[in-house]
């Protein structure tokens, strides 16, 4: 039987990875991103293959518009059965310049985002009448406090607690929480990452990924089909007895 994905942030980079890798695998994908023109692009390259998609144009801070777009979803696609909180910003904040706007600018997206979505999704099973997975994005970072990263490194440990909170709240309902933590992706979002650090060192570009670069394991930067993989694990049946959880998927950046 068919099952439906939506996946946030799918217009460009992991978001975008992560919604063909559904769709390989056999999803009804709903690619949702706040530009509706990327959105567009990616649903239309999942129909070209002969998969079924459609795009929905959200902004995850919003949450009224994040609850009417799975509600659109589920009435569209015929059911709903896997959510991945996908979309998220990082920028480089080091302490001493961190302002509340931007502050405010990644904790609506990152992490209140990420909370309508788990509603918007719990909602939606309610109504179906079966459990579902719902899947957030954390980070390697919020695993690790990583320097210059102060907001956004804090807004991933906030991913990872509520995906643990989640887990234990929704699991009698049939529901699992868990989240996927990649390192340094090869995205539009880590270039600008780049640019910010390499700018600020007065180095040329590319030198704020050589100095990340230096702490994974494997020695090369991920590919966005990387990360996909591994939500295409947590949206799959063979994760069925997994709930709770934050893979890391680094490269081994981090070991626990």
């Amino acid at each position: 039987m068919k099952k439906v994905a939506l996946v946030t942030g799918a217009g460009q980079g992991i978001g975008k990875a992560i919604a063909l890798r559904l769709a390989r695998d056999g999803f009804a994908v709903a690619v949702a991103d706040y530009n509706s023109e990327t959105a567009n692009a990616v649903a239309q390259e999942i129909k070209g293959y002969g998969g079924e998609a459609m795009a929905v144009t959200v902004d995850v801070s919003d949450r009224e518009r994040v609850l009417a777009a799975v509600e659109e979803v589920r009435r569209e696609l015929k059911g709903f059965d896997v959510i991945v909180n996908n979309a998220g910003i990082a920028p480089s904040t080091p302490i001493e310049s961190i302002t509340p706007e931007v502050v405010d600018k990644v904790y609506n997206i990152n992490v209140k985002g990420v909370i309508w979505g788990i509603q918007a999704a719990v909602k939606a099973f309610k109504v179906e009448g079966h459990g579902g997975k719902i899947i957030n994005a954390c980070s390697q970072a919020g695993h690790v406090g990583n320097p210059e990263l102060a907001v956004y490194s804090s807004s991933k440990f906030a991913v990872r607690g509520l995906t643990q909170t989640a887990a234990r709240e929704l699991a009698s309902l049939g529901i699992t929480v868990n989240s996927y933590c990649p390192g340094i992706v090869k995205t539009p979002m880590w270039s600008e990452i780049d640019r910010q650090i390499s700018e600020a060192a007065g180095k040329p570009l590319g030198y704020g990924t050589e100095e990340f670069a230096k702490r994974i394991t494997l020695g090369r930067l991920s590919e966005p089909e990387d990360v996909a993989a591994c939500v295409s694990y947590l949206a799959g049946p063979d994760s069925d007895y997994m709930t709770g959880q934050s893979l890391l998927i680094d490269g081994g950046m981090v070991f626990n």
